[in-house]
């Protein structure tokens, strides 16, 4: 029987996902040699979750994260040597070093942050929803968080809006078990994440997000819904962090039988079994032969961090607000040189209005009178 999966795209999430391992070792070894400063939180464990998501939309759908937002846009396609180059604060990462581990941002690829602040990309994917429904553009965001943002009250805010409006945007929630070092399941009244959903009228499901094919088909169905005009969806991945919240976190809050256990359910080596039997003759020199070359890049990305010069004094105050009619930096154009030639344009809003009643008054009226409160 042939496979439901080009053979193409099964190495590609392969790749992507050992570049996202590995780029994340070697940043929590950077750490602990002290060239990263300040709050790293690595991805190890959750990569199923971006490769499979990024695998399904669109290159020009809007993306935004959480903290833990290295993994995203190297799936994405953001060169790994700037994204270290930022985590190392070197004038040469995408945001000149001014971000940091927390706040990667790149625009070319269509990605928009990297938030420090628990639950603080959640109302932001709704108003790129919004937009995109205003330009009239078929375009769907994809918005990141994790369990513990669901506790935050911007949270359901956004949802009800989200869903009034029929937005475009899938919400994922990475359920990594842990909000920092405590169990979800203690905090909070209704643990499933993606049973929230209903309290709004909103499509919600669960997913496993440790099996890169299941993340791929649930973000590739949902996208489609989007497109469709039929509203958000609240996705639910439930995956795991092999690594501590953050590299300060020593993870006593859970044994080491746990997180053994929980390795056996490694997304990577677990679609590379998949990928050997669907009849594509690969081989185990196939997958090292892509390990080999995700290394020697990973291995490059450190060394070009690491020879980067730190920003100068002078960046201090700049960027800080934008001029009339100041043009846009292209960070890949202004550290390594390459002409840049797909670089977002959207139209400036002026020649747009809103198409759909934001407040319709008639569909008010009926829910008032199937809650038994018009007189």
């Amino acid at each position: 029987m042939a496979s439901a999966y080009s053979k193409d795209l099964l190495l590609t999430m392969y790749r992507k996902m050992y570049l996202l391992r590995r780029f994340e070792e070697r940043a929590g070894q950077q750490y602990t040699l002290g060239k990263i400063a300040g709050f790293c939180h690595l991805y190890i464990g959750q990569e199923a979750v971006a490769v499979g998501c990024n695998e399904a939309i669109r290159p020009d759908d809007y993306m935004l994260s959480a903290y833990r937002d290295h993994g995203q846009p190297l799936a994405r396609g953001s060169d790994a040597g700037m994204v270290m180059a930022e985590l190392f604060g070197r004038g040469s990462g995408y945001s000149k070093g001014k971000g940091g581990s927390m706040h990667i941002f790149d625009i070319e690829h269509h990605f928009y942050g990297g938030y420090g602040i628990v639950g603080g990309q959640i109302p932001l994917a709704a108003g790129m929803a919004f937009a995109s429904r205003y330009r009239n553009e078929d375009r769907v965001t994809v918005c990141f968080f994790g369990d513990a943002a669901a506790n935050q009250g911007s949270f359901h805010e956004t949802f009800n809006m989200a869903q009034k409006w029929k937005l475009p945007v899938i919400y994922i929630c990475e359920n990594n078990r842990y909000g920092m070092g405590t169990a979800i399941a203690r905090t909070s009244a209704v643990p499933e994440i993606h049973k929230r959903a209903s309290a709004y009228g909103m499509r919600g499901e669960a997913v496993d997000g440790m099996d890169v094919l299941k993340m791929y088909e649930a973000v590739k169905d949902a996208a489609e819904y989007c497109r469709a005009g039929k509203g958000p969806v609240l996705m639910e991945a439930n995956t795991y962090r092999f690594r501590g919240h953050s590299m300060a976190d020593p993870a006593n809050y859970r044994t080491k039988q746990e997180v053994e256990d929980e390795r056996k359910n490694d997304p990577i080596p677990k679609l590379r079994e998949f990928a050997m039997k669907q009849g594509f003759n690969l081989s185990d020199a196939d997958f090292e032969a892509i390990e080999e070359e995700e290394k020697r890049a990973v291995d490059a990305a450190v060394k070009f961090a690491d020879e980067s010069p730190e920003p100068s004094v002078d960046e201090l105050w700049r960027d800080t607000i934008v001029e009339e009619g100041e043009q846009d930096v292209r960070p890949r154009e202004r550290v390594l040189g390459v002409k840049v030639t797909n670089w977002p344009k959207y139209p400036s809003g002026q020649e747009l209005k809103v198409t759909w009643d934001l407040e319709p008054r008639a569909e008010a009226e009926q829910a008032d009178k199937k809650a038994g409160l018009s007189r």
